[in-house]
């Protein structure tokens, strides 16, 4: 069987929805991280990375500092280490095909060849795979901030402090970037499992997906809470 008998089993909606996945998961990463007029989440909590790489440079000792960048790295080595196991488990189920097939068919009613079952999970891995490799540059480069962030001298007044400092912010929100787009690419992941019950299911897994995404990135209470607005501090009530 030729690679063009193999695509001829799937129907225009299959690749319909197939091309609504994936420009679903581009689309959405480029709103997320290049927004033009409504700021995303990821967008503003990059201003407060910088803020806090500033704010260090007075801080002494730097042990809080130090915390949160290890909580960060944990994140990333947790997310990674779970792409690890799924990407395991569905290598499992594309050696098992037909006891995939079987569910899938005992929900669809209908029957098709096991490489059909084969390439729907073969998308699957590809985006985990994705979302691995962006979790592990994400720990990485949170690894090279940390170094940056041991270079700041203590001294404020030093002409390297907040040089470094900024370069730290730029490596701290380079690997954001990636740690998020790594959890994307885990969103769209589940959402192609949908694909094994027929296009009409992954259309809407994709477009609940979008929805869920765009809801956390742009109108949810996170976001809210990053744009109040900054007022003077409440002040403690009078004892008596």
């Amino acid at each position: 069987m030729t690679w063009t008998d193999r695509l001829a089993l799937f129907s225009i909606w299959d690749f319909a929805a197939l091309a609504l996945l994936f420009a679903g998961w581009i689309g959405i990463g480029l709103l997320i991280e290049y927004p033009r007029k409504r700021g995303s989440v990821s967008a503003l909590t990059a201003e407060y990375r910088r803020a806090w790489m500033e704010q260090m440079v007075t801080r002494d000792p730097r042990i809080f500092d130090s915390q949160i960048l290890s909580i960060l790295r944990q994140g990333t080595a947790f997310f990674a280490s779970a792409c690890m196991i799924a990407i395991g488990g569905i290598l499992a189920l594309i050696g098992n095909a037909e006891r995939v097939a079987g569910v899938a068919q005992d929900f669809t009613l209908e029957t098709a060849p096991i490489i059909v079952w084969e390439l729907k999970l073969l998308v699957v891995i590809l985006l985990a795979v994705n979302g691995f490799l962006k979790f592990v540059w994400s720990h990485r480069l949170f690894g090279y901030c940390a170094v940056l962030m041991a270079a700041v001298p203590n001294d404020p007044s030093d002409p390297a402090a907040y040089p470094r400092a900024r370069k730290a912010a730029a490596l701290n929100i380079t690997a954001a970037r990636s740690y998020n787009k790594g959890l994307r690419s885990i969103y769209f992941a589940m959402a192609a499992t949908a694909w094994l019950l027929g296009a009409v299911p992954l259309i809407l897994a994709v477009l609940f997906t979008l929805a869920v995404v765009y809801r956390r990135e742009f109108a949810s209470q996170s976001r809210e809470a990053l744009l109040a607005a900054e007022g003077p501090a409440p002040q403690p009530p009078e004892t008596r």
